[in-house]
């Protein structure tokens, strides 16, 4: 099932790519938060609905919830491109915790990632007690609040 959902997700990415925005237009906003190259090598893409993956073998594994209920979620991060849904996207805060995933993705890599965050949300549910959700609240927290720049991608790769 992890590579059939990773399959999914490069078509996803793919087919958005000619849509696609590097994150290197937010570097004003996160000087001193992230480098320049990663957000150079990172993308966004505002969409009217987000890609969700309503395959009935996610259903199976028990993350029936997950899928059905993006109308909760601003964005969703694929790899190193996360997609927002209009409203989020004026909001550098939600920027911020979808960055933070496409480090945990590349610090892990696809498929331990994707069996991760699949663990965590079949556990936890979509929430902060998730470890990986959790992280990247908190971190967008700190950011919010205003605490002097930090490097997240070292506070990430030093938590996972």
């Amino acid at each position: 099932m992890i590579e059939l959902l990773e399959s999914w997700i490069d078509e996803v990415n793919e087919a958005h790519k000619s849509d696609r925005r590097p994150c290197s237009v937010l570097q004003h906003q996160f000087e001193g938060y992230y480098r320049p190259d990663l957000l150079r090598s990172s993308y966004f893409v505002v969409v009217k609905a987000l890609p969700m993956p309503k395959m009935p073998e996610l259903r199976e594994a028990g993350l029936g919830d997950f899928i059905d209920n993006e109308d909760h979620f601003g964005g969703i991060t694929y790899k190193d491109t996360y997609y927002l849904l209009p409203e989020a996207a004026r909001d550098v805060g939600i920027h911020f915790h979808e960055l933070v995933h496409v480090i945990q993705w590349r610090t892990l890599g696809a498929r331990n990632f994707i069996q991760r965050y699949m663990e965590e949300i079949r556990r936890f549910g979509y929430s902060e007690k998730a470890p990986l959700e959790g992280m990247a609240y908190r971190l967008q927290k700190r950011f919010e609040e205003g605490v002097l720049p930090f490097d997240v991608e070292k506070k990430v790769v030093a938590t996972l």
